[in-house]
């Protein structure tokens, strides 16, 4: 009796999934109103605004533009659209002009060597990052009310390393509380709004970045991530993103991590409107001793890397997977058929349908205590907050009280969990080898409206498994669906073989054009 229920269940299901999305589209969707989208730039600005970072430093460095002229320009865009795209936490900063106009000085008087100019492949050009990544002197609030005046006394790592490449920061960007949760909303700054449809959601917890990139407010901005919050907002947002190998990138400065953490699965990466972005900042964030492993000039043969693909995580939870992203994967095995005479292998991996519940575990084995982080040092009392809540007077959004409530819950089997992590990740290695990437949908649906992951979650699982497996993913755009939303496919290779990863972002971009801005060209 119960094999036959729950049989019938497994059937339905996918049937409730759709009828409850389009209840929640349908409502959602007339409590927002009309779709509205960022502006375009001016006409005189788009084609600047609209440029990789790596054009713009080479136009910088031989002076055919001038730093200034691009940091004001975004400086410009910022102020232009912020209002409404609430994506800025701090910035953008007078001291970035400033410092593009003593770039331009010393270009313009022939006092930058060569040399300096190998060691600044970033030079003059403005860059962004998220709130919860600490700049030198620059609001830190994580989200939080409680953190509304707080500055960093120096700057993470990976900030430090970006800024001796010559690259400027011109704002810091809006997060989720503490960073945990898949839209961008606090109680301090709000909503942040996606450039392409302001009724939905960005993502979380790069959300505000994400934002800032697709909307041509920066050249290109790092992100961190521990459950997807890279490529969520780059998918939700349609730009690039990628998840590195772990210890690629020293993580000091990020949410208050030291950099000496060997058991965490936070990376911190690059979102860049260009794939042809992605190896050179990487070059410039990452460890030294990493450098090597990683590769990264190695040439890549495409066509004899091993492609593979695997059409669901069979997650009762989440959506079934939509008609146009089932296509979209279908035309990417189509492609890597034809380019390598080779068919894109079908693939599964063990435990999948324990995505979440992995992630949920391996969560409690972080260093950090998000309970701590919400309360700013202080311990709260999720029954407190959830009563404060209703009451109209909590200084959190519902997503961190949800989270407080979640520690409270039955734990995870420990040894179930550790088992099906290592059968999936050995399975995985085993699979892809050191020549093979796997395609994995970002999502079963495009981005949603605001508030629509309070009701369903976990469609965020086919981003966090990668976290919990420790392995590089490259988030790939790949146009727009029916609905003029950002649609893109994950990337994923084994340890310290990244190069894969962004390697085939680039022919994606090549074919399928990569990201589409947000707005209609004039």
């Amino acid at each position: 009796m119960a094999k036959t229920f729950k049989s019938a269940l497994t059937t339905l299901l996918p049937y409730l999934h759709i009828i409850l999305d389009r209840i929640l589209e349908f409502v959602l969707g007339w409590i927002l109103g009309a779709a509205r989208s960022v502006p375009i730039p001016p006409t005189k600005k788009h084609e600047l605004l609209s440029k990789s970072a790596v054009e713009l430093a080479r136009l910088i460095r031989e002076r055919k533009l001038q730093s200034y002229e691009v940091v004001k320009a975004y400086y410009d865009r910022i102020i232009a659209v912020n209002r409404e795209l609430n994506a800025v936490v701090d910035g953008p900063f007078l001291e970035a002009l400033d410092e593009a106009k003593a770039i331009d000085e010393r270009l313009e008087r022939g006092q930058i060597s060569e040399d300096e100019l190998q060691r600044k492949p970033f030079l003059g050009v403005p860059f962004t990052t998220k709130d919860s990544t600490e700049v030198a002197g620059k609001l830190h609030t994580l989200g939080l009310v409680s953190r509304r005046m707080e500055r960093s006394l120096q700057d993470a790592e990976c900030i430090r390393l970006m800024k001796e490449s010559g690259a400027i920061i011109l704002a810091t960007s809006n997060v989720p509380e503490v960073n945990k949760w898949i839209e961008t909303r606090n109680m301090l700054i709000g909503q942040t709004k996606n450039p392409y449809d302001y009724r939905r959601s960005v993502g979380g917890s790069s959300g505000g970045e994400a934002a800032l990139i697709s909307a041509c407010c920066t050249a290109f901005g790092l992100g961190t991530d521990i459950g997807g919050s890279i490529r969520i907002p780059a998918f939700n947002c349609g730009i690039f993103g990628h998840k590195p190998s772990k210890g690629v990138v020293n993580m000091r400065g990020c949410t208050f991590r030291s950099g000496y953490e060997e058991h965490t699965m936070v990376c911190a990466g690059p979102m860049t409107r260009y794939a042809t972005d992605l190896i050179p900042i990487i070059k410039v964030i990452s460890a030294p001793k990493m450098l090597t492993k990683l590769r990264l000039d190695d040439n890549v043969n495409l066509k004899t890397l091993r492609y593979f693909y695997i059409p669901t995580n069979k997650m009762m939870q989440c959506n079934p997977i939509g008609s146009e992203e089932q296509t979209l994967m279908f035309k990417i095995c189509q492609h890597f058929k034809t380019l390598t005479g080779n068919e894109v292998k079908l693939a599964n991996l063990p435990n999948l349908e324990m995505s979440g519940k992995m992630w949920r575990y391996w969560m409690t084995q972080e260093p950090a205590n998000f309970n701590k982080l919400l309360g700013n040092g202080a311990t709260l009392n999720p029954y407190i907050e959830l009563f404060k809540k209703l009451l109209g007077r909590s200084e959190f959004t519902m997503a961190a009280i949800y989270s407080l409530i979640d520690a409270l819950l039955p734990a995870e089997k420990e040894q179930q969990i550790r088992d099906a992590t290592k059968n999936c990740k050995e399975t995985l290695t085993e699979l892809l080898g050191d020549n093979g990437v796997l395609f994995f949908h970002s999502s079963p649906r495009t981005a949603p409206f605001h508030y629509y992951p309070l009701v369903k979650i976990m469609d965020f699982s086919y981003f966090s498994i990668f976290n919990v497996l420790q392995v590089p993913v490259t988030q790939v755009p790949m146009g727009l669906d029916s609905r003029g939303m950002p649609m893109g496919i994950q990337v994923v290779a084994t340890d310290m073989n990244d190069r894969l990863c962004l390697y085939v972002a680039k022919e994606l971009e090549r074919t399928f054009g990569g990201w589409v801005p947000p707005y209609k060209k004039q």
